[in-house]
């Protein structure tokens, strides 16, 4: 009698919902694509219908199910509400990803009090009340995995960057606070610091060839990061087999932090 692949179980993520917020476009929209090819039901969270629509076509292409909700993440206090209606077409998520951000790369002297308290409202505070806003659902089914997004800026400093990098440093401590507040409940929380990716956030970047190559020379693989590096190490925080982790920030750089 043939038995199922243990192995096969630790990834599955079949009868398992993931909320995914910036699921319109670059990481968010690549991760909610990874997540819904090992078999979660996605509900893909963002501003704009169009890019998310776009996203769904894409998971449908592969044989996935999704679900479109538009929300403005800075209105904090209708999260609860908002979770409310993502967890309307498949249930309560199992799994959390926070991808939406934002990286205004004003220098010093330009940084406002407006676009300072969006940066660190998006970056950092939205990841903890939306996992707030999805602690009851969890609870109820006894297990969850929040994965947030850290970056380069969690360690080092880069220009014209402040509120970025200092929201960024924020979200490896948000993860290390929120995995030791919910962990004993069964709902761990890590985090992915991407290196140099082409994404909409990034595009002053590689619009410049050289400082593109730049990026590249600084990583021990010696290539930025394609948007599918994302897939392995998305798919294990969210399932049983990163059981055991949690309050971690792992680098998907390319060995960038590692030179």
């Amino acid at each position: 009698m043939m038995t199922s692949n243990p192995m096969q179980h630790l990834f599955d993520l079949n009868d398992q919902v993931a909320l995914v917020t910036g699921a319109g476009s670059g990481i968010g929209q690549r991760m909610a694509y990874a997540l819904s090819l090992a078999g979660a039901k996605v509900v893909l969270a963002g501003r704009h219908s169009e890019t998310l629509a776009q996203t769904a076509s894409l998971i449908a292409g592969a044989g996935g199910d999704s679900a479109v909700e538009t929300v403005d993440l800075l209105k904090r206090e209708s999260l609860t509400e908002f979770v409310q209606r993502a967890s309307a077409p498949f249930g309560a998520p199992d799994i959390l990803v926070n991808a939406a951000g934002v990286n205004l790369r004003q220098p010093a002297d330009d940084i406002s009090l407006d676009s300072w308290d969006m940066t660190i409202n998006l970056n950092l505070s939205v990841p903890f009340f939306l996992a707030k806003a999805c602690l009851a659902g969890m609870r109820a089914k006894g297990r969850g995995k929040i994965i947030n997004i850290g970056s380069l800026q969690s360690y080092r400093a880069f220009a014209n960057s402040i509120p970025y990098g200092a929201s960024k440093g924020g979200v490896a401590q948000l993860t290390r606070a929120m995995a030791e507040a919910w962990s004993t409940e069964g709902i761990t929380t890590n985090a992915i610091a991407p290196g140099f990716f082409q994404t909409p956030l990034t595009e002053r970047v590689f619009s410049d060839e050289s400082l593109s190559a730049h990026h590249a020379s600084m990583t021990a693989v010696g290539r930025n990061g394609e948007l599918e590096d994302f897939d392995g190490l998305t798919v294990f925080l969210a399932s049983h087999a990163s059981d055991y982790i949690t309050g971690q920030m792992i680098s998907l750089d390319g060995g960038y932090t590692a030179k």
